[in-house]
């Protein structure tokens, strides 16, 4: 098999395959259709504080906050999920974390959590 390409959709590289005695394309990576990403925020009670964050998988990196794995969250090991929005791309959901980080609002958080169904 000879290696003709590979293509990048934003998400993930895929590869592409050709076969010198057929014309099938054999794809040795796919993409990853259902991967999302999102942008969240927890609350420690005994800190009185939330944390902004972004993530492709958010019950680990709730995990992560809770076992120490994280600098600003090790403070405290009560941290509760809050609040999410999903995006179809990191960039986006990384663009959200900024915009309600430079908001520097306990306000405007409150007012998100207000307006989801998590609380």
């Amino acid at each position: 098999m000879t290696r003709v390409s590979r293509k990048h959709s934003g998400r993930r590289p895929v590869r592409i395959w050709y076969s010198p005695l057929a014309t099938q394309v054999i794809w040795l990576e796919f993409f990853c259709l259902n991967s999302m990403f999102y942008t969240y925020i927890i609350y420690s009670e005994s800190l009185d504080k939330y944390y902004i964050g972004s993530c492709e998988d958010v019950n680990k990196r709730i995990n992560d906050h809770l076992n120490s794995r994280s600098g600003f969250t090790k403070a405290a090991k009560d941290w509760v999920l809050k609040y999410t929005e999903s995006f179809e791309t990191r960039s986006g959901a990384v663009k959200r974390e900024l915009e309600i980080k430079k908001k520097k609002s306990r306000t405007y958080i409150e007012y998100l959590l207000s307006k989801s169904k998590m609380r």
